[in-house]
């Protein structure tokens, strides 16, 4: 990573997030120990953060306070994180390995993931809902409605609903197109990329035609960061992603790397992010740390 503004923060941003996840799920002493220990083993270490970084990065455009965005924030990634334990159950993607760990039903159980997940869920909007968060009981009602829009069968929950189809089609001998494979993935992997955008613009109290720019720098680069994802399924390390790859490629599921090829792909993803960029034109120096989100996006490698 070679932009020390964005190195600076996204590593500010991930010390944040461990410690807000670590004073909000002490665990008690009771028959819930267990459930707390399994919502920490996924919320707490690991992970790019990146949701996180942008709701930041986005909120310090309008002169947000850092406690307001840091709690939007932590909302955000629970949400991310309930998707990811229950994205990996042997019901979905059956995987072993998150982040470099054992994934939650692999360390535990198979119920108590799904419950971790399920209070994760719910932690996020009960951070959200809290006066703490921000005084203006509005702002606070439209976080809420706009992460449930970005996390339910209108964004994530449907995109991964749309996933599972892809493989039932795939079994039957059928295919999903580009359009149906970039519609999937805007819900599946950019709605929440969307949501933590459009956070920070809601808590700076930016009227909706206010927004239009950072919608469209939201939206590309969420496809940019997909293609990235299954670039990095094809070429990647192992070791680096802390995760299983390769598995598309064995299962014959549509992606954007199997449908354009790795070339078409690879230069889709530089285009996409040059978009995302341009959004920002009307912005000066406090959307550097956008631009340079933006550019990490195509040069990660995990």
């Amino acid at each position: 990573m070679k932009d020390a503004l964005l190195r600076d923060a996204l590593a500010e941003v991930q010390a944040e997030v461990d410690r807000r996840f670590d004073a909000l799920l002490p665990v008690p002493d009771d028959a819930r120990a267990r459930l707390y220990e399994a919502m920490r083993h996924a919320a707490i270490g690991g992970g790019k953060r990146l949701r996180p970084l942008l709701v930041h990065a986005t909120a310090r455009l309008f002169d947000v306070s850092r406690e307001a965005a840091g709690r939007v924030a932590v909302a955000l990634e629970a949400i991310h994180v309930y998707s990811l334990i229950h994205d990996d159950l042997p019901a979905m993607d059956d995987d072993d390995l998150r982040h470099g760990k054992a994934t939650v039903h692999t360390a535990y159980d198979e119920a108590t993931a799904i419950l971790a997940g399920d209070c994760l869920h719910a932690l996020a909007f009960e951070v959200l809902a809290d006066p703490a968060t921000h005084p203006d009981p509005f702002v606070r009602a439209e976080l809420v409605m706009d992460l449930a829009r970005a996390s339910g069968p209108t964004g994530m929950a449907g995109g991964q609903a749309m996933d599972l189809a892809a493989d039932a089609a795939q079994k039957a001998g059928g295919a999903f197109d580009l359009g149906t494979v970039t519609r999937l993935q805007q819900m599946k992997t950019g709605a929440l990329i969307a949501a933590a955008v459009e956070a920070g613009a809601i808590l700076g109290r930016v009227a909706d035609e206010g927004r239009v720019h950072l919608r469209g720098y939201a939206h590309d680069l969420g496809l940019a960061f997909q293609i990235v994802d299954d670039l990095m399924d094809v070429e990647g390390d192992e070791a680096l992603a802390g995760k299983k790859l390769r598995k598309d490629g064995e299962q014959g599921k549509e992606t954007f790397v199997s449908l354009l090829g790795i070339d078409r792909a690879r230069a889709q993803s530089h285009l996409l992010v040059a978009q995302a960029i341009e959004h920002l034109r009307s912005y000066g120096h406090e959307a550097d740390l956008l631009r340079a989100i933006a550019r990490y996006v195509i040069e990660r490698d995990r």
